[in-house]
């Protein structure tokens, strides 16, 4: 994990998902992702090359969905030519053990939100040891999505 910078948020903003995933696609709308918005970049160790991001609070929430007190959202993405790779394991272990680290040691759990359609991350998440807690539906870019709710 390390600090976004203005390149890793112009690349991103370049990053596009083939068929349904293209929900995930940056919008010129949206805006580059900052560190400043809550950011980071997630980063092969080896070459430093840029593997994904992680955002928190806000930036990982969907539209309608409230804060929780004891609760640190978390949201992230991963290049698409890694997108079923099989490193994904890898990559939600590295981005867990980050924020487990900058939480402290404080009462807290993590919470995600999930596509309801995306199988692979709801059982990536559940590998990682999230559990699903309710769900959320809410109005995106003209269409009714439902996620399902995780959290540690």
């Amino acid at each position: 994990m390390r600090s976004l910078t203005v390149a890793d948020a112009e690349q991103i903003a370049t990053w596009r998902y083939e068929g349904q995933w293209r929900t995930y696609d940056s919008r010129p709308e949206d805006g580059l992702l900052s560190a400043e918005a809550g950011y980071q970049a997630v980063a092969d160790r080896a070459t430093g090359a840029l593997v994904g991001y992680v955002c928190t609070g806000a930036e990982a929430r969907v539209p309608g969905l409230a804060e929780k007190a004891g609760v640190i959202d978390v949201g992230t993405g991963m290049r698409p030519d890694l997108v079923g790779s099989r490193i994904g394991s890898e990559f939600g272990a590295a981005v867990l053990s980050h924020m487990v680290a900058e939480a402290g040691t404080g009462d807290f759990r993590l919470r995600a939100v999930v596509l309801d359609w995306n199988e692979r991350s709801l059982r990536l998440c559940t590998r990682l040891g999230f559990r699903r807690v309710g769900t959320h539906s809410c109005e995106q870019d003209g269409r009714q999505n439902t996620y399902v709710l995780l959290e540690t």
